[in-house]
Formats: C-alpha cells, sequence, structure tokens
C-alpha cells in the first residue's frame, strides 16, 4: 500500500541533512537549512513533496511541541511579572505597526479597510523561530528574551479579533461583531481560570499518581496528553492552538514534574518543530521570485525596517536600556506564520487580490528566512550603534530617575561590593553582604525592580551594567569586589569587559550556566566563574562519595582540584591510580545500618559491656540516637535504653544476626 505522507517524510529527513550539513559547515543556523528544504523539495521548485497538507499538520504539531516546552520552563509567578510588557509593550507594538502600515498604504493608493488589513498581517512577527533561536541562543530568560515573548503573547492573543474584524473590513460581517467579541472574552476568560485551577490543584495530584506508577509511558501519554487537550480547548473557543500549548505548559511547569516533561518532549519537539519550517519555505512560489525579485527584495527590506523602528519605539515606552530595545526591535523585524492564516480569510473577504497575495507570501517567507541572520548579528550590531553619540544620548534621556543613587548612599561607596542582577543569586549576595556589614550597590535593568527595592531603601541603580555611564554611577573605579550575576552569557562578556576597563585591580565574580563558557569569561578578565554545571556536579558527587563513607578530606582534595581548574576531570579519569585507590574503602563485605530497640528487647537496661556486641558478633557499635540527640562518646557504662537507635558497622551476616538476637 502506498502512503504518499511516509514517503515525503523520507524525502524531506534526507534532503534536510544534506543541507544542514552545508548550512553549518558556512555557521548559520539550523532553521536556515530547513526553510532552503521546503523551498527546494516545494511544489514550484523540485516538487518532490507531494503531500503537503499532511506536511502542514505535522508541522502545526511542531509548532504546539515548541510552544508547549516554552511553556514549561516558565510559571504562572513568572507570566504574572510579564503583564506589563504583554499589554503595554504588545500593544503599542500591534498599535504602531497598524497605524504606520495603515498611512504608508493609504499614500500608495490602497483603501482604508485595505490598509487596515494590511496592518493586520505586518503587525504579527513569528513565535516559531524567533522563540525556537532565543532557546537554542539560551537567551530565553535575558531581558530582551522576556520581553519579546510578552510581545508575541500579546500578538498570539490579538489576531483572533483580528480574523472576526476583517469580513467586517470588507463589509461582509454578519451578525453583532460585538457580541462575538463579548462572547469570545467570556471563553477566554474560562479558559484562562481553567488553566489556573489546572495549574494549582488538579495537575500536581494528577502528576503525582501518575509518576508513583513507575511508568514512563504512563508519564509521557498524561504529558503529550495534557499538552493537545489544551491546545484543543483554546482552540474551539478561538484561539490558536500555539497559545493554549504554551498554557499547557503553564499548568504542568507549577509542579514539579516539570523538569522530567520537558526530557520526554525534546525528542518530539526538534523533529516536529523541522517540519514546520519545511512547510514555511514550501510556501515561496519560486517563479514568482524569479519574476519579481528586486521588487521583492525592496519590499522586503522596507517591512524589516518600519518594524524595526515601531518595535524599538514600543520597547522604549517600557523604560528598558537601549540595548535590550535594540535587541528586541531586531528579534521581532519579520512577518509571522499566524498572517500566513489571515491573509487567507482577507483572500477570500476580498480584502486583497492574487498578485499581492504572492507579494505577501514572498516577502513574508524572506523576512522569515532572514530573520536568523538578523538575529546573529542583532548583538554586535547593538554594540556598534551604542557607541555613537546619538544612540548614547538617547540612552542616557530615556533612563529613569533611579539611575542615580541619593547623596547619602553614594558616599558610602568605596571599597564596597557591586551586584549586577537582582535576581535569586543577587538577592542572596545582598543578604550576605548586610549580615556582614559590606557596604554594596545594585545595578538592575528591570525598571519595576528597581522602583520597588528604591522604595526599600536599597542602593539600586537602574541601566545596562556593560554601559560605562552607568557604573560611574556605582563607583565601581573604587569597589573592591564586583559579581555579575545575571542568566545572559553574552551581557555577562560586556559587562567584565567594561568592569576590567575601569577596575583592572578589582575581583570579578562571574555566573553562568555551562562550563564551557568559562574559559572566555577568564580570557576577558573575570577573576573567579562559578558555572551552575559544575557546582550542581560537585553537590552531587560530593554527597555521593560521602555515601560512600570516603573521608572528607579526600573528597575536600578532589573539590579542590576541580576548583583549581581541572574541569575536564569530569569527563576523563585525571587522578593516579594510587590517589583514586586512597580514596576506596572496601564495603563489599560491610554495611552500615541502625537498629530500634524496642521496650522489650533483651538489651534494655544493660550497659555497652554487658551486650558483648564486639566479642559476640563481631561488629562495631558506632553511635546512638537517643530522643533526638546523638551519642558518640559513649563507655562500657553507657545504657541501652527503650526508643535508642544504634548505629552498627559489620559484616552483613552478622549485623542481621544480632538483630534477631536483639530481637
Amino acid at each position: 500500500m502506498h502512503v504518499p505522507i511516509f514517503s515525503d517524510v523520507i524525502i524531506i529527513l534526507l534532503l534536510s541533512v544534506g543541507v544542514i550539513l552545508l548550512v553549518s559547515k558556512l555557521r548559520l543556523p539550523s532553521i536556515v537549512g530547513f526553510l532552503v528544504t521546503g523551498i527546494v523539495a516545494g511544489p514550484s521548485a523540485l516538487g518532490l513533496v507531494k503531500a503537503q497538507g499532511d506536511v502542514d499538520m505535522l508541522a502545526e504539531l511542531g509548532v504546539i511541541l515548541l510552544m508547549f516546552t516554552i511553556g514549561l520552563e516558565f510559571s504562572l509567578s513568572s507570566l504574572s511579572r510579564l503583564k506589563r510588557a504583554v499589554f503595554l509593550g504588545g500593544s503599542l507594538q500591534v498599535g504602531l505597526t497598524i497605524g504606520a502600515t495603515y498611512l504608508l498604504a493609504v499614500a500608495f493608493g490602497y483603501s482604508t479597510p485595505e490598509a487596515v488589513f494590511l496592518g493586520f498581517l505586518l503587525a504579527l512577527s513569528s513565535t516559531a523561530i524567533v522563540l525556537k533561536l532565543l532557546q537554542d541562543w539560551l537567551e530565553m530568560e535575558s531581558l530582551h528574551g522576556q520581553v519579546i515573548l510578552a510581545i508575541l503573547i500579546f500578538q498570539d492573543l490579538i489576531v483572533v479579533p483580528m480574523m472576526l474584524l476583517t469580513p467586517m473590513l470588507a463589509g461582509k460581517g454578519a451578525g453583532n461583531p460585538w457580541a462575538d467579541l463579548g462572547l469570545l472574552a467570556f471563553k477566554i476568560s474560562g479558559v484562562l481560570a481553567l488553566v489556573w485551577f489546572g495549574a494549582r490543584y488538579l495537575m500536581p495530584r494528577l502528576l503525582f499518581v501518575v509518576a508513583q506508577t513507575r511508568s514512563r509511558e504512563l508519564f509521557l501519554l498524561t504529558t503529550i496528553g495534557t499538552c493537545l487537550g489544551v491546545a484543543w480547548l483554546t482552540s474551539t473557543v478561538g484561539l490558536s492552538l500555539a497559545l493554549g500549548a504554551f498554557l499547557a505548559g503553564l499548568i504542568i511547569s507549577e509542579s514539579e514534574y516539570s523538569y522530567e516533561a520537558v526530557s520526554n518532549i525534546l525528542p518530539f519537539r526538534e523533529i516536529f518543530a523541522s517540519f514546520f519550517f519545511v512547510s514555511i519555505g514550501m510556501l515561496l512560489d519560486v517563479r514568482f521570485f524569479l519574476e519579481n525579485p528586486l521588487t521583492i527584495v525592496l519590499i522586503t527590506l522596507a517591512v524589516m525596517a518600519v518594524k524595526l523602528l515601531l518595535t524599538v519605539g514600543a520597547a522604549l515606552a517600557l523604560r528598558l536600556p537601549m540595548r535590550s530595545v535594540l535587541l528586541i526591535g531586531l528579534a521581532l523585524c519579520q512577518v509571522g506564520e499566524f498572517a500566513f492564516i489571515l491573509s487567507k480569510v482577507g483572500l477570500e473577504a476580498g480584502l486583497m487580490q492574487q498578485r499581492e497575495y504572492q507579494y505577501f507570501l514572498a516577502v513574508s517567507i524572506l523576512t522569515m528566512s532572514l530573520t536568523p541572520l538578523v538575529m546573529l548579528g542583532a548583538e554586535p550590531f547593538a554594540t556598534f550603534l551604542l557607541r555613537l553619540r546619538i544612540f548614547q544620548s538617547l540612552d542616557q534621556g530615556l533612563r529613569m530617575q533611579t539611575d542615580q543613587l541619593p547623596p547619602d548612599q553614594e558616599q558610602k561607596l568605596s571599597d564596597h561590593l557591586v551586584v549586577m542582577g537582582y535576581g535569586f543569586n543577587g538577592r542572596n549576595l545582598v543578604k550576605a553582604a548586610k549580615y556582614a556589614k559590606v557596604p554594596y550597590v545594585i545595578i538592575e535593568t528591570n525598571p519595576i525592580t528597581v522602583r520597588q527595592e528604591r522604595e526599600k531603601g536599597e542602593p539600586i541603580l537602574y541601566g545596562d551594567a556593560s554601559q560605562e555611564h552607568v557604573l560611574e554611577q556605582a563607583h565601581v573605579e573604587h569597589a573592591r569586589v564586583m559579581v555579575v550575576a545575571i542568566s545572559d552569557p553574552a551581557s555577562s562578556r560586556r559587562i567584565v569587559v567594561a568592569l576590567r576597563k575601569m577596575n583592572p585591580n578589582s575581583c570579578i565574580f562571574v555566573r553562568t550556566r555551562y562550563i564551557h563558557e568559562m574559559e572566555e569569561l577568564y580570557r576577558l578578565g573575570a577573576t573567579e566563574v562559578i558555572p551552575e554545571e559544575l557546582e550542581a556536579s560537585i553537590e552531587i558527587f560530593s554527597r555521593v562519595l560521602a555515601k560512600y563513607l570516603v573521608p572528607m578530606p579526600e573528597i575536600d582534595k578532589l573539590i579542590g582540584e576541580l576548583r583549581a581548574g581541572r574541569y575536564d576531570m569530569l569527563r576523563r579519569r585525571s587522578l593516579t591510580d594510587g590517589e583514586w585507590s586512597s580514596m576506596h574503602i572496601s564495603l563489599a563485605d560491610a554495611e552500615m545500618s541502625t537498629f530500634r530497640v524496642s521496650s522489650e528487647g533483651e538489651l534494655v537496661g544493660k550497659t555497652l559491656s554487658e551486650t558483648e556486641v564486639r566479642q559476640r558478633f563481631g561488629i562495631s557499635l558506632l553511635a546512638i540516637r537517643r530522643g533526638g540527640q546523638m551519642l558518640y562518646e559513649m563507655t562500657g557504662d553507657t545504657v541501652i535504653k527503650p526508643d535508642d537507635t544504634l548505629y552498627i558497622f559489620g559484616p552483613p551476616e552478622r549485623v542481621q544476626e544480632f538483630a534477631r538476637s536483639a530481637d
């Protein structure tokens, strides 16, 4: 039996392998390879794929799983912190884009309904491509990553009213549109209430019951079922499947099983997400592009430039540092995948002609194809712009009142501690500094956090710590220790360079995630780099070795070697055989065990010398726990009492013999 989708999947996978190998040689993101694969295999090029509708279904599943994993890595509390960026930043970005597009389109002769609809299309950005790149580059937790996610969430919400309003713009609306919008708002409220209830009460209990079965298959089915179920639920009320999948991830993220869920979903996400990017490439009409290359390229550049400027304007309203503003604008300057769905509605309603539709598809796909390259060059481009006097003046002019410390706090800043980043690590460090009475100052990029902490009396500054004028306000030239406690690797590197330039003799501590980032940070001037990956591994193996009764001095020796720079020990054995053998205790023929003395046991009331534990059983009594206290200093006159817990050490069979005899 011939199954078209099977042969199409094989063609896509094999072609993707070759294209991505070539793309990787050029040091380009893999998404570019998938888009090129779709263009080559699409109907307007080689025409290798026949069942394109089935491929689109796989692509939709890929977007669902991508958004689900993003939701798993968030939480309701973290989403709550983004509400200002979602509603203010998102509404400004969408509103400004629609307004500017309307004015430009009317100037070129489009009617008012057509101009507004074109604004709808250009206001949307690519959730799948942008968030996939941020995840791959570990920038989801950065300031610009959080704001980008917030704006994309707003776009996913606003696309539904856009689809309802599109027939009205064409004069083909039926019924009362305001009643439809009210009903939609009611349904959305119901879905959000259900999500909150599921996250707080339902899913933690359900996943606990599933985890108790120790069935990996059942856990996977529950996870995927939750993802698809919530996505289907949101689609029934008019929202997108992708937004529903994100909400499903939020539900599970509130439980302690979110990391297990992510590890189970990742393999499926990667393979199905690749079909989405391939399907986008298939939409490009190569013949139409070759017939109008100059026009399409010019329109593409114009669209990206206008969206960049308007998104920058929206981000500025959030009072963000200029670097983050630029990164946000460059990340969201493409046209999104949901615009394809909306464009079909407009085409059917008569707001767009077939030729205009082909131009829209070509421009949109080209902007999406250029997105990985634009985001790849966003960091150096932003750095270049911030060296220009006009951008420095703009950055300084837009900064808040909190970019300077009160005079009484500023006078204390000498031989002090500078903390960059006021997240979990930064807050704990500040607590320690208070306890030790160490003078400190904080630099933070979240304006809300800065305002709240300033009201509490904290010496906190707002700004980008990689900018010298911000560091000058913190008097880093007089600081003894400076700690970079942020989760953005690129920003950490810039900050280290700026700190070392302004204070060559200070001690710079940097928090990072992975060991492979350490060498570059040391090269740039960091004094100490603390990778979370290394510290977690040290904590794990130190506890494991302690359970095997390896002496603490030997464990400390191994830890010291690791922290002294021999990090490759985690991947290869660097101690000599003699060093390893000295760390091992032969426990094959002995064990440490505990024994609780019952009130009727024969040991009750006897002294240790009377029990003759060593002589009769060949075991050793190490300690006694009595009433919550440990007794280590015991003599022959120590009396055993009811409910004592005895810690004994010896051969397993002797330990069991002692337990039977004592009972």
